[in-house]
Order: C-alpha cells, then sequence, then structure tokens
C-alpha cells in the first residue's frame, strides 16, 4: 500500500468524529481490549448509532468509513459480540492493516450492473410534469 495513502488516512482518523477512540486505541499497550458498547461510548462521548448494536457489519474492518478508520488506522481489528453488546479490539500486524485499509471499495456497477431493458412501447411519450400531475401533486 502506498504509504503517503496510510498517513492520509491515519491522519484522517485523527481529525473525524471518532479521533478519541482512535487516539486510545492507538496508545493501547495491550494487544487486545475488550470493551463494552458503553465503554466505548464514554470514549467517544457521545452515543453508537442504533445501527452498531444492531448490524455486526457496523464494526467491518474495512475502514471505509470513519468509524472503521478509527481502529483500523491505529492498527486494530475488532470483533463484535453483539448479543453481549461488547466488542473486542485485537492489534494487528502492518500487513494486515494494510490489507484491511485497501479493502475493495462498494462498486454499484459491479454489485448492481445495469441490465439492458425493454424499449418504450411504441407512441409512448412522458415527462415529470405530466408524471406529477399524474399523482396529483
Amino acid at each position: 500500500m502506498n504509504p503517503e495513502y496510510v498517513e492520509i488516512r491515519k491522519k484522517a482518523a485523527a481529525r473525524g468524529k471518532y479521533a478519541p477512540l482512535h487516539r486510545y486505541l492507538a496508545a493501547l499497550t495491550e494487544d487486545s481490549w475488550r470493551a463494552s458498547f458503553r465503554q466505548v461510548e464514554e470514549i467517544l462521548n457521545f452515543p453508537l448509532p442504533d445501527s452498531a448494536r444492531l448490524y455486526p457489519a457496523w464494526w467491518s474492518n474495512g475502514g471505509v468509513h470513519s468509524h472503521a478508520l478509527a481502529w483500523v488506522a491505529a492498527g486494530f481489528r475488532v470483533r463484535p459480540k453483539m448479543d453481549h453488546e461488547a466488542v473486542v479490539f485485537e492489534r494487528c500486524d502492518a500487513a494486515e492493516t494494510a490489507a484491511a485499509a485497501s479493502s475493495p471499495r462498494f462498486d454499484l456497477d459491479r454489485e448492481w450492473p445495469a441490465l439492458p431493458g425493454n424499449p418504450w412501447p411504441a407512441g409512448f411519450t412522458g415527462s415529470r410534469e405530466q408524471m406529477y400531475e399524474d399523482e396529483g401533486r
């Protein structure tokens, strides 16, 4: 991975909304830290979003979102324990951190490719104004 990119991501993690978590993890001397969601919220000084409690995917190690960037840039991966409202942060080696930080990004064309549609029926015409008018708006 490009070293400049790694530095940019670290700087972004240190300045973002989840920077307190990033700083906490970066300062840890232990190789792992088990924390309740409440402990994470205390470090952040704001509540986690509902999706953090409902969806394990929120805790993804991809580093695409600002919250994930906080732990990935600090050199950690995370394992959520949804039944216990807890999470385990585990230090990973440099190669693993680089791999997580460079995970493939969401690509709409790859995930949901456009399919060729049928042509409009002969004689069909339509406009935005007509659609709204037809819907009573």
